[in-house]
């Protein structure tokens, strides 16, 4: 098997000069060959030195229809490399990147230039969730003087891959990721009180920030998901959600522990008011909130049904 990375993102968003830094580091460095496959040309060019000290070949496809199996192939036997980089071009879907089948995705990452998400993300919005719903990083970079954005720039992102790490970097390298913003609601009332334009951020809030949330009690309108694998006594209370458009949906909802939930079904509407407990559950793989909850009563399907995370 071929070891592949995939860097995507826009053009100018920094890609070469995140590989140009990846191949020069020692946990990266190699004695066999690297293939560099760059499917669009930037400002940004890697140095004749440190292609021959990192023992890296540049190939440049910039026509989709040439990046297929056979040129993957013969390119594969030409230069005879230990693994593969290929700098994907950002306008391409990445459903269009067909490798050979010995050809392995070690990782994915994604390279955004904070100075310009906002306006990509406003107009281009499928391309970005293609770009990053498989990506295993995620980096923000030029973030200075952007603070007071990036919250909601992470939420959006989140909200298209919950498992992505997601890295901001300013000029002076990476930056905290815990980003504490003016939250659209009272962390520390007695009992936090969602309605549908709060629901979205308290809910990836509550996923980067277990501590803050960890023994406080929530109340929101939620409908009703129980998966066949679902045990006795739970339910998912949740919202449906906009992440891309209008074919993107996806439902945001945590564990509900309740002697209540054989009276519920799937697609119920209910008010749940509940506890927040920071506990190990094997569907999160790890730790993560699980609501108990301490009273559902039955209530009226909202006039929108799915919320907008943006």
């Amino acid at each position: 098997m071929k070891n592949v990375f995939v860097i995507n993102g826009f053009l100018e968003a920094g890609k070469t000069e995140f590989i140009r830094f990846t191949i020069t580091q020692p946990y990266f460095l190699t004695t066999n060959t690297t293939l560099l496959i760059m499917c669009e040309e930037g400002e940004v060019e890697i140095e004749e030195e440190i292609l021959r000290k990192t023992h890296t070949v540049i190939e440049v496809i910039d026509n989709k229809e040439d990046l297929n199996s056979t040129t993957l192939l013969n390119l594969e036997k030409k230069h005879k490399p230990e693994r593969i980089i290929i700098e994907y071009n950002g306008m391409w879907q990445m459903s269009d990147l067909k490798m050979p089948w010995h050809w392995k995705l070690a990782q994915q990452v994604t390279i955004i230039n904070a100075a310009t998400f906002n306006m990509y993300f406003a107009n281009m919005r499928s391309l970005i969730s293609d770009m990053v719903k498989k990506s295993e990083l995620i980096i923000f970079n030029r973030c200075d003087g952007l603070n007071k954005e990036l919250p909601t720039y992470k939420r959006n992102v989140m909200a298209l891959n919950r498992n992505a790490e997601i890295v901001f970097e300013d000029k002076n390298g990476e930056i905290n990721t815990t980003l504490d913003e003016e939250l659209p609601f009272d962390v520390n009332a007695p009992v936090i009180e969602l309605v549908d334009e709060t629901y979205g951020i308290w809910f990836f809030d509550c996923l980067d920030n277990f501590d803050r949330y960890n023994g406080k009690t929530v109340k929101f309108l939620a409908n009703v998901v129980k998966p066949e694998t679902l045990g006795k006594g739970l339910l998912v209370p949740g919202r449906s959600a906009m992440t891309c458009c209008a074919e993107d949906i996806a439902f945001l909802g945590f564990i509900c522990k309740t002697d209540e939930a054989d009276k519920y079904k799937k697609g119920d509407w209910i008010t749940v008011t509940a506890e927040i407990k920071i506990e190990f559950w094997k569907d999160y793989n790890g730790e993560g909130p699980v609501l108990y909850a301490k009273e559902i009563t039955p209530a009226k399907a909202p006039r929108e049904e799915v919320i907008n995370l943006v």
